[in-house]
């Protein structure tokens, strides 16, 4: 009975002692509210806690106290719940939804009602990067104080304020992560950074579901975590936006300020990163000074792109704060100075966390006063600028336009159908298909970054990218005008709801143009079905309804004779496919043409059904095999089955006509396996690479195609550079180096739109994003260009004139090999770029379906 008694004081006093860790001088607490500690039956620290028993303590805080409620925003694609607990004083809860109200009056520029009784609302966020866990923890410990510390301090900040806490931004990595972490967990713990527990398999926690970085999805509004955070945004706009990471174990800690902004002219005003950043360092210095934590600022992390969790708040009025603690990746972890536990890690983000709600309700006039002033700067500031608005629209593709306007409204930005028809620069919008953005208005600094590019900056390296400008991403005809034109009625998110499609049924063959951007969806829904369709290889024109109508490269074929179906089977499945994707069909009662080829010609070509596999894990790169597993996922609705490099040696070949190999090292690959891949596609396969996948095929020479490097550039040239190099300070070397990389910007390439590749674009000009060095040579081969960069390539972010000049301007983005009786599709660039580009993953998708049929020519 002695030894029973002795554990478990024993236990009590050690879940004491880690309360006391975090909690010291927090208190007193409400003995009815349970700790963190006593619901999950071990202390904080001592384990990685599931995103489950993270919501449901939060939800026994709302259930038992009259200072927190929980909603939930959203769902991930794993179906965890996205939750926001808000904590604040029992009368402001009880009228939250009026202050609400008036608090997003705030962001009304024409607003001049008196705010200062308003109560300071402060967005808590932790955790948007998986493996990043400690921030989680303590999002439970800080939901704790708040809701039971009966000290005068924290009842002073509910009364100040309201604290919304969102726990777990990324619940699908963090608990990809835990489960790792937990699993390899030793008793006695290992610190050795060598154990299993330190070192996470492919692809590691860090991502969503599909593998994707959500802190750089809050511009895009990809994934259902985003979406559902942005929706929530706009409808609280908090003055104070936390974002809480993790980075190397070898560091210490980091808050802002940031490493300055490489912009040239931020469009956030200055006062957000000096003013502000520099009065919330203070109490950061002073928090962590207290505990004896070391940290740093103003050395690294820059806001330049607008989509982080610490910079899109900066564009909304708010005041974005970005935090990195050195990372125990684990429960504990040798450094070269001393170990650090994951208690340690979870205390300092606790510490910063509160420190914020303190800064935030001491500075409450503060940043009401620069929340209104940025609101009426958006409006001064359009005012000043000699661009009127922006019109937009793509007369070929509603579905591309549709999307672009959809991400528009995301962030709130106001649009209106164009009534009059403009000229602008060569470019002409009709009432038809265009669209009206106005610069004057709330967002105006949103419609700076959907349509504004830049060549100027003050700074080379990046953090992440140097070009965001969105109407590029969507391949969307765009101009800026000096005066305003006519416009109709507010574009509203009822307006994307898709049209009827109306199709007529034909006892001859149904057409359907590819230069819709869903049309690859209806394709896959109609082959899975056992519809045998086909592909016009050249253009033609057809009598319908007794008027000539036009029917460009790529236009989808499904006669009715030839199919294995009746004539009324195929017609419900072509009608539903055509509604459900919004695609317009055409009824052919002949398959004579006007002009160019009749629907019997050769050059109509029946398509033989994709069969997919992809290689994934070690030395893959998980951001770009999510990539295409998510466009084939949520845009085709497609699978394509993902086989692990330790699998290569069990493929089943002959199940396969389509290989992708995204960016990687590939090192577990022997000459025998380059050999093994190059006799499959000499067969009649198809094998796509990106990037790194290009520029491995080519070094293994799975393809006879060539690289620009180094050793192309003038040996003269060279040898005289090497003669006179310069003598440079040892501390400039990393921004040196860090500039000769391409870290993300966007270019212009020349299409062949007689391609197959190329089929559904309609203008040989296309604007591709490059973040590499893989620079490809033209092809030898006078018909095997699909995609060269153009004489003036640049359209938005940083390049060097070396790497414009000597490697891009002389190379080529997309190239077709010739391996056998098969192909090789090279890419330079990577088309599928964050599941944001909808201007190239067409190019991707028609090497995926097209990819069997293209036949290179040689002279």
């Amino acid at each position: 009975m002695k030894s029973i008694l002795s554990i478990v004081l024993i236990l009590a006093i050690g879940h004491l002692q880690a309360q006391d860790y975090f909690l010291e001088d927090k208190g007193p607490f409400d003995p009815g509210i349970p700790s963190p500690e006593k619901f999950l039956g071990y202390p904080v620290g001592s384990h990685h806690t599931r995103h489950d028993r993270i919501v449901a303590y939060l939800t026994q805080l709302a259930e038992v106290s009259d200072r927190a409620e929980i909603n939930q925003y959203g769902e991930t694609y794993e179906h965890r719940p996205l939750v926001m607990l808000t904590v604040t004083a029992p009368e402001h809860l009880a009228q939250l939804p009026a202050l609400q109200e008036k608090h997003n009056r705030a962001a009304d520029p024409s607003n001049t009602e008196d705010l200062s009784d308003l109560p300071v609302f402060v967005n808590l966020g932790y955790n948007v990067h998986g493996n990043e866990p400690s921030s989680s923890e303590a999002a439970m410990l800080t939901a704790y104080i708040l809701v039971a510390s009966e000290s005068e301090e924290v009842k002073n900040y509910l009364s100040q304020a309201v604290i919304m806490i969102d726990p777990t931004i990324n619940p699908d990595g963090r608990d990809r992560h835990s489960q790792w972490a937990n699993m390899f967990k030793g008793d006695p713990l290992v610190a050795d950074p060598a154990d299993a527990e330190h070192n996470e398999r492919w692809p590691r926690g860090r991502t969503n579901h599909y593998w994707f970085d959500l802190n750089r999805d809050w511009l895009l509004g990809i994934h259902p975590e985003s979406r559902g955070k942005l929706n929530w945004y706009h409808q609280w706009y908090p003055n104070v936006v936390t974002d809480f990471h993790e980075m190397g174990t070898n560091s210490t800690y980091f808050f802002e300020p940031m490493k300055a902004n490489a912009s040239k002219d931020p469009i956030m005003p200055a006062e957000n990163y000096t003013t502000l950043n520099d009065k919330f360092a203070e109490y950061y210095v002073e928090a962590l000074d207290n505990i004896g934590s070391f940290y740093f600022t103003k050395e690294a992390f820059d806001g330049t792109y607008p989509g982080y969790g610490s910079s899109y708040p900066d564009l909304q009025g708010g005041l974005g704060i970005l935090f990195e603690q050195a990372s125990s990746r684990g429960h504990l972890q040798e450094t070269p100075t001393g170990e650090i536990t994951f208690a340690f890690t979870i205390r300092n983000q606790l510490s910063s966390s509160m420190a914020t709600v303190k800064a935030a309700v001491e500075n409450k006039d503060l940043l009401y006063d620069y929340q209104q002033r940025f609101f009426e700067s958006a409006l001064s500031n359009a005012e000043q600028s000699d661009v009127e608005a922006y019109v937009f629209g793509d007369r070929y593709d509603k579905n591309r336009t549709r999307a672009f306007i959809d991400k528009l409204l995301l962030h709130r930005v106001k649009l209106y159908k164009l009534e009059e028809s403009v000229k602008v620069d060569g470019k002409s919008f009709t009432s038809d298909f265009a669209y009206y953005v106005p610069t004057r208005q709330p967002q105006y600094r949103m419609v700076q970054t959907m349509f504004e590019t830049y060549e100027e900056y003050t700074d080379s390296v990046f953090y992440d990218a140097s070009a965001w400008s969105l109407a590029n991403f969507y391949n969307m005809e765009y101009a800026p005008l000096k005066k305003a034109a006519k416009t109709g009625k507010e574009v509203s998110r009822e307006d994307l709801t898709r049209e009827a499609v109306k199709v007529t049924q034909s006892d001859y063959a149904y057409l359907i143009d590819w230069n819709d951007y869903n049309a690859p969806a209806v394709l896959w829904e109609l082959q899975k079905a056992g519809v045998h369709v086909l592909s016009a290889f050249k253009p033609f024109s057809l009598a319908i309804d007794g008027k000539e109508k036009e029917f460009d490269y790529g236009t989808l074929v499904i006669p009715v004779s030839r199919q294995q179906i009746s004539s009324d089977s195929l017609y419900t499945l072509v009608k539903e496919s055509a509604m459900g994707h919004a695609v317009e069909v055409t009824s052919s009662a002949s398959g004579y043409s006007r002009s160019g080829v009749d629907l019997g010609s050769r050059n109509i070509r029946a398509l033989e059904k994709p069969k997919p596999f992809m290689l994934i894990e070690d030395g893959v790169s998980s951001y770009e095999a999510g990539e295409v597993w998510h466009l084939l996922d949520t845009r085709v609705d497609m699978p394509i089955t993902k086989i692990p490099m330790r699998n290569f040696e069990e493929i089943d070949w002959e199940r396969y006509n389509t290989m992708v190999m995204v960016s990687g090292n590939y090192k577990q690959l022997d000459s025998t396996d380059s050999e093994k891949i190059k006799n499959w596609v000499s067969l009649g396969n198809t094998l796509i690479t990106i990037r790194e996948g290009s520029e491995w095929a080519i070094k293994n020479k799975v393809v006879n195609e060539k690289l620009i490097g180094a050793e192309d550039i003038d040996e003269d040239a060279a040898e005289k550079e090497e003669n006179t190099t310069e003598r440079k300070p040892y501390v400039e070397a990393p921004e040196n180096i860090g500039k000769q990389s391409v870290g993300g910007a966007i270019f212009e390439v020349d299409l062949d739109l007689t391609h197959p590749l190329a089929f559904g674009y309609t203008r040989e000009k296309l604007p591709v994003y490059r973040n590499s060095e893989v620079w490809i040579a033209p092809s030898e081969n006078p018909y095997a260009t699909v995609a060269k960069y153009t004489d003036n390539p640049h359209i938005d972010g940083f390049v060097t004139d070396k790497n414009l000049n000597e490697f891009l301007k002389p190379s080529a983005s997309l190239i077709v090999s010739k391996v056998g009786r098969g192909r090789v599709v090279l890419f330079a660039d990577n088309p599928n770029f964050r599941g944001s580009w909808y201007a190239t993953n067409r190019l991707f998708l028609n090497a995926l379906f097209l990819g069997q049929h293209i036949e290179i020519p040689s002279e």
